[in-house]
């Protein structure tokens, strides 16, 4: 049994349509959880006119709390896979079936991700290193010149996105969990309002289980970046990126530094 959950807050029913198409036509998703952050009557109508999405009207407590509604219920309901959507995703073909396929036969794989494209067919870079500050902070306020390096490296582009990797922070807009391993390692840590709850569960996860780049099978996500145009999302990308940290460690994170050089290693970085 596979269930699926999207958190919107203020999402346009035009994207809600677009992503909706796509899990009816994966079959095998058995049940879509909305939790609706904003309250609003126009989502609650749209999506409750198809039988197998459960709407749920919620306080905003942020993304991760959201989807934290839904995984309970896929736990309580014996699910055994369970796919984290943003709403501004979508994509063709047998996406869904091919990914349970391969936890299917990887029994020590926790957490699972297809390659991701804009639009406009640019690739994604969304497989990445455990951050540090300088990955995640700093680069913001840096020219991207100064940058550049550590980008390519920090993002795994030297790798080509064309091969199966085991990568400890995978994107939080399509998350494809195996149930089990989330009932082990915990759910997404509520103290993180927004951002940095991807990074945190994907490293939990990673400690226990193989998190897969899986690049044969695409999405397609919208991306607005929206904390880089609007100074509200700003601060509560920093805000939430400080807590990250303050959980973590600094300048001192052993499992950081085990998981990265590990993954260089394995990719035969130099």
């Amino acid at each position: 049994m596979i269930t699926a959950s999207i958190v919107t807050f203020h999402t346009k029913i035009s994207d809600l349509e677009r992503v909706f198409a796509c899990v009816l036509r994966s079959t095998i998703i058995c049940k879509l959880y909305v939790i609706d952050n904003g309250s609003e009557d126009s989502i609650k109508e749209f999506v409750e006119q198809y039988p197998i999405v459960e709407y749920i009207r919620n306080i905003n407590n942020g993304y991760g709390a959201g989807h934290n509604i839904a995984i309970k219920k896929a736990i309580e309901n014996n699910a055994v896979y369970h796919v984290v959507l943003n709403p501004d995703i979508y994509w063709s073909g047998n996406v869904i079936t091919e990914l349970n396929n391969y936890l299917d036969k990887n029994d020590d794989v926790g957490q699972i991700m297809p390659k991701v494209f804009y639009p406009d067919g640019r690739l994604q870079y969304l497989c990445k290193l455990v951050p540090s500050p300088m990955d995640l902070i700093f680069k913001r306020f840096l020219p991207a010149r100064w940058t550049e390096n550590r980008l390519y490296k920090f993002q795994l582009r030297f790798t080509g996105y064309d091969k199966i990797m085991n990568v400890p922070y995978l994107s939080g807009c399509f998350m494809f969990f195996r149930v089990s391993a989330l009932k082990e390692v915990g759910l997404f840590d509520e103290r993180f309002f927004m951002y940095p709850e991807d990074i945190d569960i994907t490293r939990r996860m990673h400690a226990k289980y193989k998190t897969i780049f899986y690049p044969f099978v695409s999405i397609v996500h919208a991306h607005a970046a929206a904390s880089k145009t609007s100074k509200k999302m700003l601060k509560i990308h920093i805000v939430n990126m400080i807590k990250y940290f303050n959980k973590w460690g600094w300048i001192f994170d052993r499992q950081r530094r085990q998981f990265n050089r590990q993954l260089l290693k394995e990719l035969n970085y130099n």
